[in-house]
């Protein structure tokens, strides 16, 4: 397949990059972009440095899931999916964009992601907490019986962990606990009650590839 084209390339944009960038992005969409931010995705510039674009890559495994995500945000995509065979691997991106510049503020404010302050506001949309889980998340079996749910959010610190359990709950009720994993932190979900309302916030917006994760 071919590679896709550089819209950082010091080159004029088009008459139809100009057209992408005057479009906002919806709300399913900023679900989707916030939810893969958390997650897998990531925000990266183009060659002036003045706007940030989106990149979203899973494994070849998870392509339904990834040709799920490109459909919700294809207008903001000038090339289709890529597989790479060397990493076993399919992405794409979007182009640079005001709205994206505005995320990786809030999520990249030194270069590094981080959790905002004001995560609560970015998470209260119960896809971004399904795309979260589809990116990152995994149902907890002993002995094939389900007994909670993973959240690994180990890029992120101690303090960023503990705020992100403490909307998780002001939110949807759903008590977690951050667990150190590796030298690193997670959340889990252990409690019975609370297992079934992450269930039921997330369940309706799993695509059917990736309903495994549910348990």
């Amino acid at each position: 397949m071919k590679a896709i084209p550089r819209e950082a390339g010091r080159i004029t944009y088009s008459t139809n990059i100009r057209k992408l960038k005057l479009l906002h992005l919806s709300d399913i969409q900023k679900a989707v972009v916030i939810g893969s931010i958390l997650g897998d995705g990531n925000l990266n510039s183009n060659w002036s440095r003045t706007n940030y674009r989106l990149k979203i890559s899973h494994s070849v495994k998870q392509s339904d899931y990834l040709l799920w995500k490109y459909e919700v945000l294809k207008d903001f995509v000038l090339t289709k999916p890529n597989v790479y065979e060397k990493t076993k691997s399919i992405s794409f991106r979007t182009i640079s964009h005001n709205e994206l510049t505005q995320f990786y503020k809030l999520f990249y404010p030194l270069g590094k992601k981080v959790i905002p302050r004001n995560i609560k506001e970015l998470i209260n949309n119960p896809l971004t907490m399904a795309i979260w889980f589809m990116d990152d998340g995994n149902a907890i079996k002993r002995k094939s019986i389900l007994c909670g749910y993973h959240l690994n959010s180990q890029s992120f610190t101690l303090s960023e962990n503990k705020l992100l359990s403490e909307c998780l709950y002001t939110l949807y009720k759903i008590e977690s606990v951050v667990e150190l994993n590796n030298n690193n932190y997670r959340l889990a979900i252990w409690k019975q009650d609370s297992r079934r309302k992450f269930r039921d916030l997330v369940t309706s917006y799993v695509i059917d590839s990736m309903k495994y994760k549910i348990g």
